[in-house]
């Protein structure tokens, strides 16, 4: 049998690999319209809990220590990954059992597990995502990010109340804690604790030396404008493209309110990316 055939069959051996050693995989809550139109798909990486006859058990998805509640019937795109080798599969979510942090959700089995290739990482026949533009920049000053954040949070209201950007000149009321260069990134994946950001060779240089990050997340069209946040950047590694990989880690200690805004706004992006209607406890 060819090794890359031998590879893609293998996807169960890996997966139960990843079940044992208590490892996760990345899910996508896609919706029905998948791979329509110009929005962009939040991967969110969970933990596997159980693997058996083509039923994948996760950990419910989380933003800042809060989970996502998904529902049965709810459409994902699921990403497993083990070193270089990466399979993407479409499933359902068949049904949640338990509350918060002790949900379990059980995605329906599947059988079309496909191998992405290197040069298009998340994308094969059955489904595809779009990963997040970030934007970034070396935080200079920790102590300036109160302002950014609240403006922030000012802007992303005002767009969602009007259903568009809330400024027709971008970044006309752009602002900016006290930064050192700006870069691009694209978002790789979110959990509880913070989230992932692939960098491209051009830019990859910049986070040799950042400790801290000031990032303009943007989820539009759900979210009309950028979502701004602080995070520590926990570790990074340069794969053999020459792109960087960086796990970063939510930082609300300057501004311990920011982390409500932040959980409310994603929650409201994946409600309405599955088609209903964003549910919490208080006003985005």
């Amino acid at each position: 049998m060819p090794a890359n055939r031998s590879r893609t069959e293998r996807w169960r051996e890996s997966l139960d690999q990843i079940r044992s050693r208590g490892g996760g995989i990345e899910i996508a809550p896609v919706g029905p319209d998948a791979g329509l139109g110009d929005a962009v798909d939040l991967v969110c990486r969970v933990r596997v809990v159980d693997f058996r006859d083509g039923v994948i058990a996760v950990e419910p998805p989380a933003v800042a220590g809060t989970p996502v509640q998904l529902q049965a019937g709810d459409t994902v795109v699921g990403v497993i990954t083990v070193g270089q080798n990466r399979w993407m599969f479409r499933s359902r979510v068949e049904s949640v059992a338990g509350r918060g942090h002790a949900s379990v959700v059980r995605l329906a089995e599947t059988d079309q597990v496909e191998r992405c290739r290197r040069a298009d990482p998340y994308r094969v026949s059955t489904a595809s995502l779009s990963l997040p533009a970030v934007e970034c920049w070396p935080l200079l000053d920790p102590t300036t990010v109160v302002a950014a954040e609240m403006a922030s949070r000012s802007l992303v209201r005002d767009s969602i109340a009007r259903g568009t950007r809330a400024t027709d000149e971008p970044d006309a009321a752009l602002v900016l804690p006290e930064v050192g260069p700006k870069f691009e990134a694209r978002l790789m994946n979110i959990g509880g604790g913070g989230f992932g950001l692939v960098v491209e060779p051009e830019h990859a240089s910049a986070l040799q030396n950042a400790r801290l990050v000031w990032t303009r997340l943007w989820l539009a069209p759900q979210i009309p404008e950028p979502v701004g946040l602080t995070a520590r950047i926990a570790h990074s590694h340069m794969d053999s493209t020459q792109q960087r990989y960086a796990g970063c880690a939510f930082e609300f200690t300057f501004n311990p309110s920011h982390k409500q805004f932040v959980v409310e706004t994603v929650t409201r992006f994946l409600s309405s990316r599955l088609g209903r209607a964003p549910r919490f406890n208080n006003a985005a």
